[in-house]
């Protein structure tokens, strides 16, 4: 028989009330912020681990990095944890700040180089951005070094520039974390995973108290952060997935921000008194994720049939609307060095041609799955829609975020609905994603790898990409950029671009210093809400 103490009784009761309250409640409190949002993809707290949208955002409030993306600046790196760092020729020493975790141990070098050896080591798919830099488990210990308590360096590789690296180092990823008190939580050489994935051990603002899944986040302001007293002294993400509920309790001042309405719920906003809405770009993609190790999606003729088969500017005008625009080039079309949109466009007859071409000319039966939540329960709708004119027959299989992430990454699919993210904010961190698959093989297991997921074995591509990665020389990177963009579309991807992403959110209008980011890690420390 299990027993619960009071405490924890009281608030299971607390995160309940939050989960189900209904409609009527009183404007949230001043010192209180409170988010409608969906939860359905926070599979894990483990920075090394999580790496999704909404996950980044839990995280972006309780950890710090070395570094930080400045998205109000032109994407400038500035200083977090790192007060200012020096690069030369062969890599970047970082000086530390004085800080400490909200466990009141101070934030070491130390701290750093176990962050980052724990993300190799860990191996979990977060580790596909170090690793395309040339970074792995066998060689980090080779290339950090713990200089002393405050001073830090890290080596570059020859896949990867300074600035890149910084890039790298201020993605969520890159947080760190206590190693004092994660190491007291190892369990059998896991690098303390199976603790923090439902625990947090950060310096950032905020602390995690409670983190019911697919119901509540519970963050409170952390009385150690080293930086200025956040306003807030809770903020509560509250699971969602019904657009009109979340509509109506932000019409209602049940909660401050909503982030996941659907297109025509963010629209009933614009104008409106008393909110605003804001759309971020993000320089990510919804992607037509097509498993190229199955037949018939093995063939190019056949991908290339199914570029032809979508109706991208309806979608984009009728469903997507301030969550996107069409783009078929992995890299924002206003991004430098972007090149122009092929002719891909909803030709339903030379579709059908292809497919003919490609042996099927009755056509084909496809599943694609797709996780819950809008907009891409909507896409898939279109989607299924369209294929039906040129014959390709398609059942929808719909899932919650744990079940449609494992299946893409155990690559047990046909078709797939997932975003794609940009890892740095210019044209070859938005490539990174469909242009990276060193080893294709089964056997070698790299479901942190986008590409490898879809089985879309792409030599010549990752080799061009290595080496626009590794080129110094501005104008000679610029022009391998153009060339892997180019050969990108020639080769009928099995990841398709199919539209930009963009994050719209809607906010009382008192809700003030509330800024999105380019990887969604939003800040909450400078969060207020006026009288």
């Amino acid at each position: 028989m299990k027993l619960f103490s009071k405490t924890l009784i009281a608030g299971m009761a607390f995160a309940a009330s939050l989960t189900v309250a209904p409609l009527s409640q009183a404007a949230t409190p001043d010192n209180q912020l409170v988010i409608a949002t969906s939860l359905a993809q926070v599979l894990s707290v483990d920075p090394q681990q999580g790496t999704e949208p909404k996950t980044q955002e839990v995280l972006a409030a309780v950890y710090d990095r070395l570094v930080y993306s400045d998205d109000a600046d032109k994407n400038t790196i500035k200083p977090q944890l790192a007060e200012k760092w020096d690069i030369d020729d062969t890599g970047i020493t970082f000086h530390l700040r004085d800080a400490t975790f909200s466990s009141g141990n101070p934030v070491t070098a130390k701290d750093v180089a176990f962050s980052l050896t724990r993300l190799l080591k860990l191996n979990q798919s977060a580790s596909a951005y170090y690793k395309s830099a040339g970074y792995t488990a066998e060689n980090i210990d080779s290339l950090i070094k713990v200089i002393d308590e405050k001073t830090f360096r890290i080596n570059l590789t020859d896949k990867v520039t300074a600035e890149d690296m910084l890039y790298r180092l201020a993605m969520g990823i890159s947080s760190i974390v206590d190693s004092v008190e994660v190491e007291k939580h190892v369990d059998h050489n896991d690098y303390g995973n199976a603790w923090l994935r439902t625990h947090v051990a950060g310096s950032g603002p905020f602390t995690l108290r409670r983190w019911v899944p697919n119901e509540t986040v519970i963050l409170e302001a952390n009385n150690a952060f080293w930086g200025d007293k956040p306003a807030m002294k809770r903020v509560i993400m509250r699971h969602v997935p019904e657009s009109q509920t979340a509509r109506l309790m932000l019409a209602r001042g049940d909660v401050d921000i909503a982030n996941a309405l659907t297109a025509p719920d963010v629209k009933s906003f614009t104008g409106k008194s008393g909110f605003k809405v804001e759309q971020v770009k993000i320089g990510g993609f919804y992607v037509l994720a097509m498993n190229a190790g199955r037949k018939p999606l093995d063939n190019p003729l056949v991908r290339e049939a199914l570029a032809y088969s979508i109706d991208y500017k309806g979608i984009a005008n009728t469903i997507l609307g301030p969550y996107g625009r069409q783009r078929n080039v992995p890299v924002p079309e206003d991004w430098a060095g972007a090149i122009a949109n092929p002719d891909w466009s909803f030709q339903p007859e030379k579709a059908k041609k292809l497919l003919a071409e490609a042996g099927y000319p009755d056509g084909l039966t496809l599943t694609l799955k797709t996780i819950a939540q809008p907009p891409r329960v909507d896409i898939a709708t279109a989607l299924q829609a369209n294929f039906a004119q040129v014959g390709i027959h398609i059942e929808i299989k719909q899932g919650n975020g744990a079940d449609i992430v494992s299946a893409h990454r155990a690559r047990d699919f046909d078709l797939l609905l997932p975003q794609a993210t940009a890892i740095m904010p210019n044209a070859l961190g938005a490539m990174n994603d469909f242009v990276t698959n060193p080893d294709n093989r089964l056997e070698a297991k790299n479901a942190g790898n986008f590409v490898w997921r879809s089985a879309w074995d792409i030599p010549e591509l990752n080799t061009l990409r290595n080496q626009a990665s590794s080129e110094r020389d501005p104008a000679k990177r610029a022009a391998l950029i153009k060339t892997l963009q180019e050969k990108f579309v020639a080769a009928k991807p099995a990841v398709l671009p199919m539209f930009e992403s963009f994050a719209p959110i809607v906010l009382q209008d008192d809700v003030k210093g509330y800024t999105t980011n380019l990887w969604s890690l939003n800040r909450l420390e400078h969060v207020t809400k006026a009288k």
